[in-house]
């Protein structure tokens, strides 16, 4: 069975970082896409940020230009890296895998970002 775990969130001040990680238990080209969604409380999942297996990036326009998504195949790891981050990107963030149309889901992991 595929598994996903996230690791890295945390409480953050305004303006500053941090590195999401999310280890996978088979190698990541093996996947079609891989994201991360954040779910705010009270609020749908939305996209984050994709990968496909080609390396193409997209992002949400909120997190346009202070996000990164990366990986690191030797790892099995997806990475996001967060800069410039605002209370607003306050949520639980998820790392989900694509292959073959099955799904694939981490547990989350808390980013709060407060003063």
């Amino acid at each position: 069975q595929v598994q996903l775990v996230e690791s890295g969130g945390g409480l953050v001040q305004p303006g500053g970082s941090l590195r999401l990680s999310c280890a996978t238990s088979r190698s990541i080209f093996g996947f079609d896409y891989m994201h991360w969604y954040q779910q705010a409380p009270g609020k749908q999942r939305e996209l984050v940020a994709g990968i496909d297996s080609g390396g193409n990036r997209n992002y949400a326009d909120s997190v346009k230009g202070r996000f990164t998504i990366g990986r690191d195949g030797a790892k099995n790891t997806v990475y996001l890296q967060m800069n410039s981050l605002k209370p607003e990107d306050t949520a639980v963030y998820y790392c989900h895998g694509r292959s073959a149309l099955e799904d694939y889901w981490g547990q989350g992991t808390q980013v709060t970002v407060s003063s």
